[in-house]
């Protein structure tokens, strides 16, 4: 039987007294593939996400990149978080080429041309010279998926990366990730408490219960609207339907026990 590429076994999480993770936790995530993590505000989604990215460790169980059980970050599992994150003090395309510092495999001319290469595949190249303080909100996130991206990032961790930018920008940011992903070939793991977001964006959609979080829905959305996401389909009757099963899956779920 073949490895899944990312896997977790039986994870569990305990702060204190406090269960995040209640049940013991098991997914397994093919490589470039797309899962978002739906769930109410503090259901512990986010831990999960945390825990990839070697910033939290499990209680219990463990979550295995390749067979290998994960440790602390690396360059391998890059995260972006919803605040912005670059640096005021450098440019648009220093603060790209400061995700691959700790990059000794790579020449100092092959660093310029992975920089390059991330800031045309986010639409950036132009503003280059540019300070953080000159460009737009949307801008700036997409410095940091470009940071995060030319450090070498196999697996894409995204923390609500879009909850700060108006909706206009949220939608046209949520195409181009899309498009990013599967030009680049990434596996991504995006936290969302949107429903929309995570139907447009996602392969799957994993919902989860309000905190101790348990796995309530494993859905395949490529499976009923396809692999292209364009923005049109946000006005399709199968979005729709789709969206309203999840909505109705999440307020269940959110409302359970109670």
């Amino acid at each position: 039987m073949t490895e899944p590429y990312l896997a977790f076994d039986g994870v569990t999480k305990r702060f204190g007294a406090l269960d995040v993770v209640g049940q013991p936790f098991d997914l397994t995530v093919a490589r470039n593939e797309f899962i978002v993590f739906l769930g109410p505000s503090g259901c512990g989604k986010t831990t999960l996400m945390r825990m990839v990215g070697g910033l939290d460790t499990p209680t219990g169980g463990d979550i295995r990149l390749e067979g290998v059980p994960v440790g602390g970050p690396d360059h391998r599992r890059g995260m972006v978080f919803q605040s912005y994150s670059s640096f005021p003090w450098l440019t648009v395309a220093e603060n790209v080429l400061f995700g691959m510092r700790y990059r000794t495999d790579l020449t100092e001319q092959q660093k310029r041309a992975r920089r390059d290469h991330y800031l045309d595949l986010v639409g950036l190249y132009e503003f280059s010279d540019a300070y953080p303080n000159k460009v737009s909100g949307g801008m700036r996130q997409r410095v940091a998926i470009a940071r995060t991206l030319a450090a070498g990032s196999e697996v894409l961790l995204m923390d609500e990366p879009f909850g700060a930018l108006d909706a206009q920008r949220r939608e046209k940011l949520q195409v181009e990730l899309r498009g990013i992903q599967r030009r680049d070939t990434k596996t991504v793991v995006f936290v969302t408490h949107d429903v929309e977001e995570a139907v447009f964006l996602a392969d799957r959609v994993i919902v989860f219960s309000k905190r101790p979080a348990r796995l309530v829905a494993d859905i395949d959305v490529t499976a009923q609207l396809g692999a292209e996401r364009p923005l049109e389909l946000r006005d399709s009757p199968e979005f729709f339907r789709l969206r309203n099963a999840v909505l109705k899956l999440l307020r269940e779920a959110a409302g359970d026990d109670e």
